[in-house]
């Protein structure tokens, strides 16, 4: 008996015979092997659409995974500016010397009210010092160290002190050398965020800088807390 045979069968077998389509009809021709072939065909017509399905998947899965490790990536390029930032938030340090040109005394004074103003500024990062007041104002708590040196020529008073919010912490004084003086002094403080660090005169002292900055001021962040 012979089978049924699909429309898809016959177009195949059609499509595959071309011109032999005179020969179907020769007796000669096992038509149950031919559609044997022609399912064979259609299988395997069908395991490749399957596996063009299957790879069209696969691309799809691909491009959204690499779509994710895209937004990923910009995640965490952020997060490393973002640490980067941090990280340059909390370097501080600064360093500067009295006179911004030339060479000079400062004082005496017989009443000194108002810190002393180190002009040549060398290095402000993070901003904390201020080179119109020649206040030193600490950005974020932490621990610093600071330090100045003062300098004077012979016959009178040199005498500085470092103050924390007004308050001496440390001091320097020579007095009436017979040559030059020089005198330095440092101090490792505790310092909350807008704690305030400058130096100060004496009452009847002087300093003396050039360019070659003698009388200077600086500090830097040991330790954010």
């Amino acid at each position: 008996m012979l089978r049924k045979v699909s429309v898809l069968q016959v177009a195949l077998l059609l499509c595959s015979w071309g011109g032999r389509a005179q020969d179907f009809m020769l007796p000669d021709v096992n038509i149950v092997t031919e559609l044997g072939k022609l399912k064979n065909l259609e299988e395997r017509l069908k395991t490749q659409e399957e596996t063009l399905q299957n790879q069209n998947i696969l691309v799809t899965l691909l491009k959204s995974s690499v779509e994710e490790l895209t937004r990923e990536n910009g995640d965490l390029k952020m997060k490393v500016e973002a640490l980067q930032n941090k990280s340059d938030a909390r370097n501080v340090a600064f360093s500067a010397s009295l006179l911004a040109s030339g060479s000079g005394n400062t004082g005496p004074f017989s009443q000194v009210t108002s810190p002393l103003i180190y002009k040549k500024v060398f290095t402000n990062y993070g901003n904390g010092y201020d080179p119109i007041t020649g206040v030193f104002t600490a950005p974020l708590k932490g621990v610093y160290y600071l330090r100045f040196y003062a300098h004077c020529h012979g016959g009178t008073k040199m005498a500085v002190s470092l103050y924390k919010n007004d308050k001496v912490q440390c001091s320097v004084f020579s007095l009436k050398p017979e040559n030059n003086a020089n005198a330095g002094n440092g101090i490792v403080l505790t310092l909350e965020k807008g704690d305030r660090i400058y130096t100060k005169l004496w009452n009847n002292a002087w300093l003396y800088d050039d360019e070659a900055s003698y009388t200077s001021f600086g500090g830097f962040l040991i330790v954010p807390l």
